[in-house]
This record gives C-alpha cells, structure tokens and sequence, in this order.
C-alpha cells in the first residue's frame, strides 16, 4: 500500500525501528527495492532524488511504482529527496509523490524557514508529507552529492525550525557522510540526544551507507526512523557488473539488467534487517 512519510514514521517512532529510504535511479532499483519488501514483508521508502531526473521522468517513477505494486500490502512510501527547486516538488506532488524533501540547507537560515514553510503549506494541501534538513553533512567516498562542509545540526534551532516550519520528519546532521566513510565513523549520537530533548518528530539519517551496525542501534533508541541508503546500493552494483563484464566481455545487457536487480535486492534486504531487526 502506498502511503506518505508521516504514516511510516509516525508507527516507527512508536516502535523503535527506522524505515529504510532507498535511493532508485531506473527501473533496475525500482525493482530491486519492491522485491526486498515483497521477500521481508517490511515497509521502505523508494527514493528518488533531483539530481536523478537526467535518468527518469518523475511521473515515470510514480506510474512504475504504481504498476508494480499493485498486489502489495506492506506500507510503502514514493519520496523525493534532496530537492532545491520549489518548481520540482511542486510538479512531484502533481505526478503522485507521497512525500517530498525541501534541502535548504545551504540557505540562511530565515530563507530556509520561509521556503520550508510554504512548501509543507502546499504539501500538506495534497496529503504529501515533507522531511527538512538542518545542518548538513560532509562527503565521503564515492558520494553522488553535491560538495559540502559539515555542520552539525543546532539543537535549538532545530525547536525554532520545527515550530515555525509544521516539518513532518528533520534530517539532523550528526557526522555521518555522503557516500561511503573515509576512515572510523565519528558520530555524534551525544549531538542527537540533545535534539531529541528539544523536539519530538521523527529524526531522519542521511548518509546510512556503510554505518556500523551499533552506531544505527544508538541512533535508533535516540529517535532515528528513517535512514537514507544511496551509495552501497550504486555502488554493490558497478562492482558487480564491472566483475561480470571482465568475466564475460561479451554479456549481454538483459544478463546484466536481471543481476543488477538482484544484486540491489541483496544490499537493500542487508538493510532492511540491520533496521528492523526484530522484524
């Protein structure tokens, strides 16, 4: 069943898990992520972000979601992250996104709170939850994102933030990276308690790919329901066909498209129970 943030959230808060956001790119991941929660019976998020409109239309994610999970009752969210452009979700809501993800996190503060706040207006008119980011997070390797420098998020102007915006979930910059780790994760799950003391929504954590599974644990005692996973999932899948080509120079491209789907799943479920292990 396809459904918005706040619904999947709202019970993982309740009950201490956090709800995989999976980043897709085509058809390949699309399928991949749909299958893991058909196999685990758990509910995920299917992420779709800006910088991937070069590969899919939005309503073409909408339509093929929509299409493959027809017979599926496991509770299932179609989200746009990381998005800049007010014009972008707006035409996402209109193409049937559940849940949208304002980034203004580059923004001055007060700018970041006014558009922030018209966008939950809009959204919220379409039944569409709205995630914020707070702070933002430095890059590690192999990372698809933008450059940036980390800033821890500020626990109270996260309050200020939430109040004034009506934000369904905040992602919270507390040390993990985009993309994969350079060295030992350093984060600050100290830096997240001292948020939780001040506001009671559902917390986001980006940058999931390669975090140790005891840093997750404390994070989601702490209030973590959704954690974003982009990098591990790109890049399980290069390795593997890089493997596979130089194997076999002359595979060819549906061989290929079945083992990325495959190999997808495989890194998707890896996920899905180090978040819900009790599942």
């Amino acid at each position: 069943m396809i459904t918005n943030l706040k619904v999947l959230l709202t019970h993982a808060k309740e009950h201490k898990y956090a709800v995989g956001a999976f980043n897709v790119y085509n058809y390949e991941t699309i399928k991949a992520v749909i299958l893991a929660v058909k196999e685990k019976q758990q509910p995920a998020i299917i992420a779709f972000g800006e910088k991937y409109l070069a590969n899919m239309e939005l309503k073409e994610v909408v339509n093929l979601v929509r299409t493959m999970t027809t017979d599926l009752r496991t509770n299932i969210a179609i989200h746009l992250d990381h998005t800049k452009s007010i014009d972008v979700i707006r035409e996402a809501i209109n193409a049937g996104f559940t849940s949208v993800m304002y980034d203004g996190s580059e923004l001055d503060y007060e700018e970041n709170v006014k558009n922030t706040k018209f966008v939950v207006e809009m959204a919220h008119q379409a039944g569409v939850s709205v995630e914020a980011e707070l702070g933002s997070l430095q890059l590690g390797t192999d990372t698809n994102e933008d450059d940036a420098e980390e800033i821890y998020t500020d626990p109270i102007q996260a309050k200020d933030f939430v109040e004034r915006t009506g934000v369904d979930c905040l992602a919270v910059s507390i040390g993990t990276v985009h993309g994969l780790y350079k060295g030992e994760p350093k984060v600050s799950v100290e830096r997240l308690i001292e948020i939780k003391e001040q506001i009671d929504i559902p917390f986001v954590l980006h940058g999931g790919s390669g975090t140790p599974l005891h840093i997750i644990e404390r994070c989601i005692d702490n209030g973590i329901t959704k954690i974003n996973v982009n990098t591990e999932i790109s890049y399980s899948v290069v390795q593997m066909i890089s493997k596979l080509v130089q194997d076999k120079p002359n595979s060819h491209f549906s061989q290929l498209s079945v083992a990325a789907v495959d190999t997808a799943k495989n890194t998707v479920i890896k996920y899905m129970e180090m978040f819900q292990p009790n599942k």
